[in-house]
């Protein structure tokens, strides 16, 4: 008897995973990060300018373009400082995807490249 369930228990198994959410991946930088003066060297002291991302576990929110509030769909590992995330968002009027390159230069500088646009930006953490 447990040899004919064998294959049904594999199959329900099998068709459990595929049907089960995927998980968001955790972006690999935190907390606040400002567009102002990004290339100096070091945190930035004043970080309450008009522009900057906050990294959180799973959101991301940036106060520079026209959609605030971004939720993690997925983080890849793509080399030893990179990764290739993509985040969904939702407007009163659109649900999209976004992608983008995320790479640490240093332990205060991270370098976005947008997919879509290639635009290429350089933030620097805030102490």
């Amino acid at each position: 008897m447990t040899t004919k369930l064998a294959p049904l228990l594999a199959a329900a198994l099998l068709v459990g995973t595929f049907l089960t959410p995927a998980l968001a991946g955790v972006y690999p930088v935190s907390g606040r990060w400002t567009y102002e003066n990004a290339l100096e060297r070091g945190p930035a002291r004043d970080c309450r300018g008009d522009r900057h991302m906050d990294f959180g576990a799973e959101r991301r929110f940036d106060n520079s373009g026209g959609v605030p509030d971004f939720r993690n769909v997925r983080v890849v590992r793509t080399g030893l400082s990179a990764y290739y995330i993509v985040d969904e968002f939702l407007t009163a009027q659109v649900r999209g995807r976004t992608s983008f390159s995320l790479v640490v230069l240093d332990e205060d500088h991270i370098r976005i490249q947008l997919e879509a646009s290639g635009k290429t930006f350089v933030l620097r953490r805030c102490a």
